[in-house]
């Protein structure tokens, strides 16, 4: 008995990725509100239109490598709706056009709302369109980017540095660079959730031609490389915490090192695709998480 429609569809916008443009958001408007600056109709705006580039971003990835035959039955994670044939390619295209324009929309309303001068409306317009090309050319087109080991560049560019450092700009109008360190701590994470994503699929993604990062290093390199993003993205956090906080209860996130370690500890351990399927929802989670208590700190001082 094959799934519902209903339910493919939600499976192929693959919720347990959206913490992943949630964070930077999170991240950023917490920075906004350290600076005084806080806007809860830009940062509603802003996390709104991130989710849905990365609703967009992940449509596009199940249409490209169907289009590629990177999606077969023998992959690990969970089988898409284009694959069970709930989901047929013209209606996934479709769906990736109107969750694109819907996006757009969303973006134009933010634009709209926050930006006070025509230089931001411009700076911002190529930014969105810049985000929607990279959302979709990951794995659409002749040449993916995603196929040749740039998608970990890319995340944490548009979920580390773009995300939290756009989301401050559009709600203080101007950019400190005490932002970069939470950026790029929001940025290595989101990449540690990827990387989780491709040890996961690194035979699969051989036998199809998709060279991300762990089919070009291999899966004992990439998990010393996942452990060697949680630690920089740990060090971003307490190099800012210890030179900007001013209060113990704003080092919070500390309480999540542990569960980074641990997880840490079993990446390590463990290199069969079937045992890491969990890990990529984990990290998912632990990256909100930390983003979340790390703006926690924020708000407290």
């Amino acid at each position: 008995m094959k799934p519902s429609k209903c339910k493919m569809w939600l499976e192929t916008a693959r919720p347990k990725t959206l913490p992943l443009a949630i964070a930077s958001i999170v991240t950023g408007s917490a920075l906004a509100h350290y600076y005084q600056q806080f806007n809860g109709i830009v940062a509603f705006l802003a996390l709104v239109t991130a989710t849905l580039l990365q609703i967009v971003s992940n449509f596009a990835n199940d249409y490209g490598d169907h289009v590629k035959g990177s999606d077969t039955a023998e992959r690990i994670g969970p089988l898409r709706g284009i694959q069970q044939g709930v989901i047929s390619f013209a209606q996934l295209r479709v769906g990736l056009i109107l969750v694109t324009l819907a996006s757009m929309v969303s973006g134009v309303a933010l634009i709209a709302v926050s930006c006070q001068t025509w230089n931001d409306v411009l700076a911002f317009v190529v930014l969105g369109v810049l985000a929607i090309i990279a959302s979709i050319t990951y794995t659409v087109g002749k040449k993916p980017y995603g196929y040749m080991g740039l998608g970990d560049i890319s995340v944490f560019i548009f979920f580390g540095l773009l995300g939290v450092g756009g989301t401050f700009y559009l709600q203080a109008h101007q950019l400190s660079h005490s932002i970069f360190l939470p950026a790029m701590m929001s940025g290595f994470l989101a990449v540690a959730v990827l990387n989780i994503n491709n040890l996961r699929d690194v035979e699969q993604d051989k036998k199809s031609g998709k060279n991300t990062l762990i089919v070009r290093i291999g899966a004992k390199y990439g998990c010393y490389y996942h452990i060697a993003l949680l630690t920089l993205a740990v060090l971003c956090a307490l190099s800012f915490a210890i030179y900007y906080f001013q209060h113990w209860y704003s080092f919070l996130f500390i309480v999540i090192l542990p569960l980074l370690i641990k997880h840490a500890v079993f990446v390590l351990r463990h290199k069969d695709a079937i045992e890491l399927r969990p890990m990529l929802a984990q990290m998912a989670k632990l990256a909100l998480l930390f983003n979340i208590i790390f703006s926690l700190g924020l708000y407290l001082e």
